[in-house]
């Protein structure tokens, strides 16, 4: 007996010590100051913050890519309002526009977002771990101290290795860091009355919704042959209920309708017909005369690439497929994605070749292919699942529907959201013996709102080192209006800034001062040290002169919380001076913003004052291209020498005008 006790100790301890002893140490173990997990956008501008702070960094990531959604087809980018975009997040889209020959742009071709992302890596020299995936979590005393990461691709404890850091920040869609390192979370949609909320829980409303009269059963009108495939056979919770149903993934789908740039698109693997017999008995009804908005929504892309998303009652969302995915193992996860992938595929070559189908659509579909400059390593296909939301901290701020229509405020804010709070279906059900969607919620209306720091720390008896930036504290109804990747960048860089100070005072995350945070994003925006463009907005009272009675509106399409306008047509003498408060003097390349609206007038004077000569220009706002989801754009008003001080300004006019003049901000963005 002695002995057995001794052969089973002595095994124990040899198989312990694969993991925690010094044996191969030098060559499976790292040490940095930082380590972020996930090299989705927001764990690209977090990696690059940490090094620009001077900090030692690894990035891990599990698949062969960076970027996630930003690179894996969301290319027509959910902003809301792009005064909420700030820092690297909004240095990123300045970049995408410079590729495209524009100040700034928000759509764009994956290959060159994620060559962006290449970038920031090299700028900074950034060690990535690619095809690495957590195994484990060492946690004491509420502090992570080291990580255990698997090759992704041929997982084995050979290949296995030890990440021990300072300070630890997940940046994945799932929260898988998060989940074991012990913090409390939740999935799923909360009840309302958790929180005192309207939007949450079951929601049966008309958006992306069936018409009525569209028979769920396999045979018209005999519930006894089954239900359509899709259709969930459980009676529907009250509105409000919580539940841990998950809202739909769908694939962000880039297509190319360049034949010279065209994957055809076949008969993909595991195809079934009968998925889509909803999809027939819904065009049946409604006789769509074209796929984009009737089927779902074709967002157009540079050099005639799309980038699709879900729309209607039956389109690209898979509903009901991802329920396990936010707890789900590795291999699980790899199924629900590659199921994803058979029904999305499948309902493209469905769609293009199935007789049932309307001929002019079978023949606007087959104008598409996949593109052969995207994603060659994966046929032309994104490897990125659109993961909306999965797990979600549960910290000491809870972030709710009240912070996103401004009945709540958080005072400790380091980021910005203002998207409308955007649930996708959760699921479909028979109701009074038809087909009907449930979960979905597109509530906006409301300006940019800040996000609590709070809601990026767990609570502090459960991990003092760790940030959690994309599955943040929030509720479901919430997290829709928050999880934009350029907000997720935003937070990403206001993490790393908190993991740095947090090192340098060898505190926890929880006891940094959010004004020093909130100093190092407003005077070091770039990470780099380069001086800060300044912004002018017209709500900004020390810095704008105002002449006449102009109306203030808080619109959508405004450049933060409002915008003035006028409609006088220059009866009454009226204009506005946006005058910057310039730190250092040089070159700055000046920008107004001009929303788009109706009745603008055909021509807009300026003037721009140097702080010597007034430079008189004049604007055509109906020659004004919007792109993107965004009601307006910026306007280059050239570069000039500025003095230090408030010797200089921008002035707007109604002088001439016939129609509505809009002033809403300018922007002075230095040129070295």
């Amino acid at each position: 007996m002695k002995y057995l006790i001794y052969l089973i100790t002595s095994f124990t301890l040899m198989t312990l010590s694969q993991f925690c002893s010094p044996k191969g140490a030098n060559e499976k173990s790292t040490e940095v100051d930082i380590c972020v997990y996930g090299g989705t956008a927001s764990g690209v501008i977090t990696a690059y913050t940490a090094k620009k702070m001077g900090k030692s960094v690894i990035l891990i990531e599990p698949t062969k890519h960076l970027g996630g959604l930003t690179t894996g087809g969301l290319g027509f980018t959910d902003i809301g309002n792009k005064f909420a975009i700030t820092g690297l997040a909004r240095d990123f889209y300045r970049r995408i526009g410079q590729h495209y020959g524009k100040f700034e742009q928000w759509i764009f071709e994956p290959h060159v977002a994620e060559n962006l992302l290449l970038t920031y890596i090299k700028e900074a020299n950034i060690n990535v771990l690619y095809q690495n995936r957590l195994l484990s979590v060492d946690k004491n005393d509420g502090f992570i101290g080291s990580i255990v990461i698997e090759n992704a691709a041929q997982p084995s404890p050979q290949t296995n290795q030890i990440i021990k850091a300072k300070m630890f920040i997940d940046c994945t869609y799932e929260g898988d860091l998060m989940a074991k390192a012990g913090v409390s979370y939740t999935y799923g949609r909360e009840a309302n009355s958790q929180y005192g909320e309207t939007y949450n829980g079951v929601q049966m409303l008309d958006k992306h919704q069936f018409p009525d009269g569209i028979d769920p059963y396999k045979i018209k009108g005999k519930p006894e042959s089954g239900l359509l495939w899709g259709i969930n056979p459980e009676p529907v919770l009250p509105n409000g209920s919580g539940d841990k149903k998950l809202q739909a993934y769908n694939f962000r789908m880039c297509l190319s309708k360049n034949p010279q740039n065209q994957i055809p698109i076949i008969q993909p693997e595991n195809y079934d017909p009968s998925k889509y017999e909803l999809l027939l008995r819904q065009v049946e009804i409604t006789k769509p005369q074209v796929l984009d908005w009737q089927l779902m929504h074709f967002a157009t892309m540079p050099n005639d690439k799309t980038d699709i998303n879900n729309c209607g009652g039956f389109s690209t969302d898979m509903i009901g497929a991802n329920y396990q995915y936010a707890e789900a193992d590795y291999d699980t996860r790899k199924k629900i994605v590659k199921a994803h992938e058979d029904y999305t595929k499948g309902l493209l070559y469905f769609i293009g070749n199935d007789s049932r189908m309307p001929e002019h659509l079978r023949n606007e579909m087959k104008q598409f292919g996949y593109p052969k400059d995207e994603y060659i390593d994966n046929g032309g296909w994104s490897p990125q699942l659109y993961i909306r939301e999965a797990r979600r901290m549960v910290g000491e701020y809870v972030m709710t529907q009240h912070n996103c229509q401004g009945r709540e405020i958080a005072t400790d804010a380091i980021g910005m959201a203002a998207y409308t709070m955007d649930s996708h279906n959760c699921s479909r059900f028979v109701i009074n013996g038809m087909v009907k969607n449930e979960g979905d919620v597109q509530v906006g209306g409301f300006p940019p709102y800040p996000i609590s720091y709070r809601s990026l720390t767990p609570k502090k008896n459960e991990c003092k080192n760790l940030l959690v930036p994309v599955c943040l504290s929030s509720t479901h109804i919430a997290f829709g209006s928050i999880r934009m990747e350029p907000v997720f960048m935003v937070l990403g860089q206001s993490s790393a800034v908190a993991a740095s100070l947090a090192i340098d005072a060898k505190i926890a995350v929880q006891e940094v001062a959010v004004e020093k945070m909130q100093e190092v994003l407003k005077n070091n925006p770039m990470a780099d040290g380069r001086t800060p463009e300044i912004l002018v907005d017209n709500d900004d009272k020390e810095n704008t002169m105002i002449e006449g009675e102009w109306k203030n509106e808080k619109i959508k399409g405004c450049y933060g919380l409002s915008l003035l306008n006028d409609d006088s047509k220059g009866s009454i003498k009226k204009s506005i001076q946006f005058t910057p408060s310039i730190s250092k003097a040089g070159e700055y390349a000046i920008y107004a913003y001009f929303p788009k609206m109706p009745n603008m007038a055909t021509l807009v004077n300026m003037g721009v004052f140097d702080g010597k000569v007034n430079k008189p220009i004049s604007v055509k706002p109906n020659d004004i291209e919007i792109v993107g989801q965004t009601s307006g754009e910026w306007v280059n008003l050239g570069k000039y020498q500025l003095p230090q001080g408030k010797e200089s300004h921008v002035s707007i006019s109604n002088q001439g005008a016939d129609g509505l003049v809009v002033a809403d901000a300018v922007l002075f963005v230095p040129t070295n």
